[in-house]
């Protein structure tokens, strides 16, 4: 039996981040995948693939909407699905090339097949030709992720009523897509086929968009999504999804009147979050313990209730993101090498990828009310930006929230352009627990973008921003 200082068990951004940085501290590594391509959901089905999908159909969608007032004029323009398509499998392609390149250079042992526990430090591993094969670990993470969680009485068929998975690979642009969640997932999957021309219907049980973020977020998001073409039923009910052969019958309840509604779309894109993945792990025989949920519980350190057992990512509780994936595979890592390093939960930025961006880190506005915690405000519209402008991206915002004593940035909610990247300075500027008035005394080029967290920070200082 092949024995190991550290297995782990899944390849998405959790898993290949730490072996990786397992076999940088010297820890003879294996990383088991139960797929034949690694990289886990991010990679395959979910991150990578969605934004290859979101920026071709954002370039068709100016070509259509803004190109003329650019002086571009095009004849015969149409969007090409199929081959949106075959580019978003390439660029998928090129990234598993690139992990597969990974595990080589840093003498990682890659093994497929479906990992399961034999005790509390083997693994058994079944493969696709059915044979098994046991490995043995001092240390063991699991990073197994998540998977698209089900409603009652409209679970997936994958052909009309479809998971973000099938949404990737449709074979025609819908007619009528029917959205059920306002999150994340939905939103940036039903931009891409507004912009090709689909009509999107959104049924989302609470009243707001984007809930796990600034209120503000949701409200602006609403607005700019509805220019493309979006309806939006809030505080309504989903109760079934049937699948009537080229169409697919929605209904749902109005909690405000009572009422029952039908919804009919071609595709019915199921979109109500995700949930842990454990299925074939066997974590009782290991003697792991998991919550209501199905996550598995951890420690300060992201270990479990067994002594060299440790989860990260999806699999445990914190937000489904794969930066906060990334952060706890490294962290897990030096911990199993006797470093001490950390993770500060509140600087990890959250984004959304649609048009205008959303990206917001730190405490929202509600946290901040029901921590009592006394604040001040100061936010800047893009519409108020050269650069802006420029780019005809006036929709969204950049707001602030200081500390009222100590004027400490506590959260910065930006919607606009580019604002998945402009985040990262928010980000640094709260880890080094700079004020307000230190961003707004750094100079920003001109003209750009960024211009707008740094005119927020000076109204957050005192109503002193310049353009406005």
């Amino acid at each position: 039996m092949n024995k190991y200082d550290v297995i782990v068990i899944g390849s998405g951004p959790g898993g290949y981040v730490s072996a990786i940085r397992c076999a940088q501290l010297g820890m003879k590594t294996a990383i088991v995948e139960k797929y034949t391509s690694l990289g886990g959901t991010c990679l395959n089905v979910g991150c990578i693939p969605s934004k290859a999908l979101l920026d071709s159909s954002e370039h068709y969608y100016n070509a259509s909407h803004t190109f003329k007032t650019h002086g571009i004029d095009l004849t015969g323009l149409k969007p090409n699905l199929t081959q949106m398509i075959t580019r978003k499998n390439g660029v998928v392609k090129d990234n598993v090339d690139g992990i597969n390149f990974l595990m080589k250079k840093n003498k990682i042992d890659v093994i497929i097949g479906v990992a399961g526990f034999e005790n509390s430090t083997t693994v058994k591993i079944k493969k696709a030709d059915g044979s098994e094969t046991s490995i043995e670990g001092k240390n063991i993470i699991i990073a197994t992720g998540s998977k698209p969680s089900v409603l009652k009485g409209a679970e997936p068929d994958k052909k009309r009523i479809i998971t973000s998975t099938e949404a990737l690979n449709l074979p025609d642009i819908p007619k009528h897509l029917i959205i059920i969640g306002g999150g994340v997932l939905g939103l940036e999957l039903g931009s891409v086929y507004s912009r090709l021309g689909a009509k999107v219907t959104v049924i989302e049980f609470t009243d707001s968009l984007i809930g796990m973020m600034d209120k503000s977020l949701g409200k602006e998001l609403e607005k700019s999504l509805k220019k493309i073409g979006f309806e939006f039923y809030f505080k309504h009910a989903v109760s079934s999804a049937v699948n009537n052969g080229k169409e697919v019958v929605v209904k749902a309840k109005d909690l405000k009147s009572e009422k029952e509604i039908e919804f009919v779309g071609d595709y019915c894109l199921l979109s109500v979050g995700r949930s842990p993945y454990t299925v074939g792990l066997d974590l009782n025989k290991a003697g792991i313990t998991s919550d209501e949920k199905g996550r598995v519980v951890v420690n300060e350190k992201l270990e479990t209730n067994v002594q060299g057992i440790y989860a990260i990512g999806d699999v445990v509780r914190g937000a489904m993101l794969a930066h906060k994936a990334e952060e706890e595979g490294v962290f897990v890592a030096e911990v199993i090498a006797g470093q001490k390093p950390h993770i500060n939960y509140l600087l990890i930025p959250n984004v959304v990828y649609t048009w205008p961006e959303v990206a917001a880190v730190g405490f929202t506005e509600d946290e901040l009310k029901s921590q009592g915690i006394k604040y001040k405000t100061g936010s800047f519209p893009f519409k108020a930006s050269g650069r802006a402008r420029a780019s005809m991206d006036l929709d969204g915002f950049v707001k602030v929230y200081a500390d009222a004593t100590s004027d400490e940035i506590l959260g910065v909610h930006m919607i606009g352009p580019r604002a998945a990247d402009m985040i990262a300075e928010a980000v640094v500027a709260m880890e080094f627990r700079a004020s307000a008035e230190d961003i707004a005394r750094i100079s920003h080029a001109h003209p750009t973008y960024t211009e707008v967290f740094k005119e927020a920070c000076l109204a957050a200082t005192g109503n002193r921003s310049i353009h406005s």
